[in-house]
């Protein structure tokens, strides 16, 4: 390989350094190239050059979520924005266009209609895609059971009530809720495979489920509740997606707002990400859900886990691939690369604290503080205290 001074190559490997990254170094987290191609394309395309190559086989590292930590927490982007070499050899990769767009040989299918022997293997017992809730959890599945346990709690519900579940998913909490708290539900999701599936697991319970967009409906329920649905909407749709909630809920009703965010304001999320795994998907800032909000309710509660995110995600890649000789007949190495990739990219963002996960409590101005025993804080008790 050339390393001349004003090469890919060297200016890559200064870039890394400048983060404790070694090219071909011996830590876990250390990028092994196996392609020179790596270097230049990485300079042209960013963190979606970064992410096709990795599919590709260009590189790879024991622990990619660690080399996504560290390249995040160091500020990578604006150490090469910084860099007038690193610009310069990026707008000539542009300019001639050495590396074409879209190398994946393999575009991964419409996220949520896989194939279900793969979230069977990947996910809880409960099905359940979203971030567990770890604080006194050992296993994913005591995460996850955590989770759903929390979020009816603050929602206050109780027997008798009726729960709307936005972008239910597979119905795990429609079912946990309608079980556990004995309450009536109703989920709707835009995929009928989803919703399929979501009414064989919630047969024999007084559970809804619909194939509906969230701005048709109109009708009203005591709690209403999304999880993992809102980096979906889009900032144009925000009031929208505001709007509905504010018609569908009872007075005195209360609303939980489950969601991977950012810190800062952006058009789009990871190009990778958007290409391969959530197309369109955005993370609304806390800022953008306040905006949002104001004028119907006001923010009772903000509650950031993101770091459980990252805990969650990596016990999905655990069962992932503890589980790949029972996927490799139906998903290719290219999937597996790809997939792992996801995972782990994500993981390294929770780590970083580039991504957040909160959950937001909303209510209407008027509210009774009694409807939201759940958010109080327990005072432990001091032994000896009078």
């Amino acid at each position: 390989m050339g390393r001349g001074a004003g090469s890919a190559e060297s200016v890559v490997r200064d870039l890394f350094g400048e983060v404790g990254i070694t090219v071909d170094g011996p830590a876990p987290h250390d990028p092994q190239v196996q392609d020179s191609r790596f270097f230049q394309r990485v300079l042209s395309q960013g963190s979606l050059g970064l992410g096709e190559s990795y599919v590709e086989g260009w590189w790879d590292a024991e622990a990619v979520d660690e080399f996504i930590h560290r390249v995040l927490t160091g500020g990578l982007t604006r150490r090469a924005r910084r860099n007038l070499r690193a610009v310069a050899l990026a707008l000539k990769a542009r300019v001639l266009n050495l590396q074409r767009l879209g190398r994946a040989g393999h575009h991964i299918r419409s996220h949520y209609e896989r194939g279900l022997d793969l979230f069977h293997i990947m996910l809880d017992a409960r099905m359940v895609y979203s971030c567990g809730y770890w604080r006194d959890a050992r296993t994913l599945d005591e995460a996850q059971e955590a989770k759903l346990e929390l979020t009816c709690r603050k929602l206050g519900l109780k027997k008798g009530m009726h729960l709307l579940d936005i972008g239910c998913g597979w119905g795990s909490l429609v079912r946990f809720a309608a079980e556990r708290f004995e309450v009536r539900a109703t989920g709707i999701t835009l995929s009928p495979e989803q919703a399929q599936v979501a009414r064989e697991r919630c047969e024999g319970l007084p559970v809804e489920i619909r194939v509906q967009d969230y701005r048709q409906l109109q009708d009203r329920f005591d709690a209403v509740v999304s999880v993992g649905m809102f980096e979906h909407v889009g900032p144009r749709n925000h009031q929208a997606y505001m709007e509905t909630v504010d018609r569908c809920l009872t007075p005195g009703g209360v609303s939980l707002l489950h969601t991977i965010a950012g810190n800062e304001v952006t058009a789009h999320i990871d190009p990778w990400i958007h290409r391969y795994i959530f197309p369109g998907g955005h993370l609304p800032t806390l800022a953008q859900i306040g905006r949002a909000a104001e004028g119907r309710f006001l923010v009772e509660d903000v509650h950031n886990f993101g770091p459980d995110y990252d805990r969650t995600l990596m016990a999905w890649h655990e069962r992932f691939e503890a589980g790949w000789s029972h996927l490799s007949n139906t998903y290719d190495e290219t999937f597996r690369r790809a997939w792992r990739y996801y995972l782990l990219c994500c993981a390294g963002a929770f780590r970083s604290r580039f991504t957040q996960l909160f959950q937001v409590v909303l209510s209407r101005p008027g509210t009774p503080r009694s409807h939201l025993r759940a958010l109080e804080p327990t005072v432990p008790t001091v032994s000896g205290a009078s």
